[in-house]
């Protein structure tokens, strides 16, 4: 099986590798990356396991895939540092997936993904797209209109959701009504033999407030919700008390100590997941999505039927979204790719938000700077239209990859 991860160079890969060597069951593994001296630096990390190759040529990369993990990063993490100050310097949030953050690293990222999805149908028509790339439901969506259900997007939040509250009720093998877009999504149901055992959960305050959820959302909230929030859902409910952060300039800081050969991977790797959301955590379980990936990939590779929580088009799933929107559901996997499980209709409160994100989302699919203005403009975290203008034309300033903005 031939491997191509896009973003090669990318900080994480080695936990790629680590999870490919366990498995043992991937023979060429590609690592494409445009940096080639981060492609050095991560290929001198890694040991044993399938036979590596490194290239700078896309189009060398994909030919022969069988499958793509699209993990890019658009601009580095010096154009994340940049979304997040420019977003604080106007007062709003600068997260790299939501809000300001999240749409000018979408407006970022859209056409690149959209290039590569062209690339892989034209030179590796029968590969498997799994995207780990975020806006990781947007660029999806992106994706799909060049590799329809080809494209598949990760995410290991919901898995890590669904595991904790197992935890909390003491049970397993339990099926999860979960569904949502990435990074905003909300657990309705936890089903086993017959019952519905989170309405137990949400009424036992102590259990509750035992996992990272109930801690970060608070007992009050989550049993007003009646559902379980992903841990994204906090840029949304608390707001106020996330905004600030330069998270993406610690990470450029960070990391560019291993590039330059400063410091070690392993030491760098946990001083990053120590620090992840510190102002809301007080327990770290950290990784995860290359597990998700390599259950998907055997799955599909193998026809190992398998239920996973992954970004899909919607076709009736959600009634309040159309067919192609890209949805993050529980899927059943097989030989023949992902196909979307029923869930509970979402209660009026988060399916009103889920359309005006998606609605955001498509804004910055189109590509214009009118559509642009518009997502800035209507995204619900962000509270006035001269604050919208102004964040586009800072970045537009800011990013030369979004001169075509001008």
């Amino acid at each position: 099986m031939r491997l191509v991860i896009l973003g090669g160079g990318g900080f994480r890969v080695p936990l790629v590798h680590r999870a490919l060597v366990a498995d043992g069951r991937v023979a060429e593994l590609v690592l494409h990356d445009v940096d080639p001296a981060r492609l050095a630096a991560i290929r001198s990390v890694l040991r044993g396991g399938p036979r590596v190759e490194t290239t700078t040529d896309l189009d060398e990369a994909l030919r022969g895939a069988d499958f793509v993990f699209s993990a890019i990063r658009v601009g580095g993490l010096a154009g994340r540092a940049i979304d997040e100050e420019v977003a604080h310097q106007h007062g709003v949030l600068g997260q790299e997936t939501v809000g300001a953050g999240g749409i000018a690293y979408g407006l970022r990222t859209a056409p690149v993904a959209r290039d590569i999805a062209r690339r892989v149908a034209r030179l590796a028509p029968e590969a498997w797209v799994i995207n780990f790339t975020n806006p990781a439901g947007l660029i999806t969506e992106v994706m799909a209109e060049h590799l329809g259900p080809r494209v598949i997007g990760i995410c290991d939040s919901p898995v890590g959701l669904c595991r904790r509250v197992a935890g909390a009720l003491g049970v397993e093998d339990a099926r999860f009504d979960y569904a949502g877009l990435n990074h905003l999504g909300w657990l309705q149901g936890v089903h086993r033999d017959g019952e519905d055992l989170l309405p137990r959960l949400l009424a036992d305050a102590v259990a509750l407030g035992s996992f990272e959820e109930g801690r970060l959302f608070g007992v009050e909230w989550l049993q007003a919700l009646g559902v379980i929030p992903n841990e994204y859902l906090h840029y949304y409910y608390d707001t106020r008390d996330a905004l600030g952060g330069d998270r993406g300039a610690y990470l450029l800081r960070q990391q560019q100590r291993f590039y330059d050969g400063e410091v070690d991977w392993e030491t760098t790797r946990l001083e990053r997941e120590a620090t992840y959301m510190k102002q809301d955590r007080d327990t770290l379980e950290g990784g995860g999505y290359e597990h998700v990936a390599l259950r998907l990939m055997h799955a599909i590779a193998n026809n190992e039927r398998a239920t996973l929580i992954l970004n899909v088009r919607n076709g009736s799933t959600l009634s309040t979204l159309d067919a192609d929107a890209v949805v993050e559901v529980p899927c059943t996997v097989d030989s023949t790719g992902a196909t979307p499980l029923p869930v509970s209709p979402l209660p009026d409160h988060a399916a009103g938000l889920v359309l005006s994100v998606k609605a955001v989302d498509r804004l910055v699919m189109e590509g214009t700077r009118r559509s642009a203005l518009k997502a800035f403009a209507v995204h619900p975290l962000v509270d006035s239209l001269a604050a919208a203008r102004s964040l586009l034309d800072t970045y537009v300033r800011r990013h030369p990859g979004l001169a075509y903005l001008s």
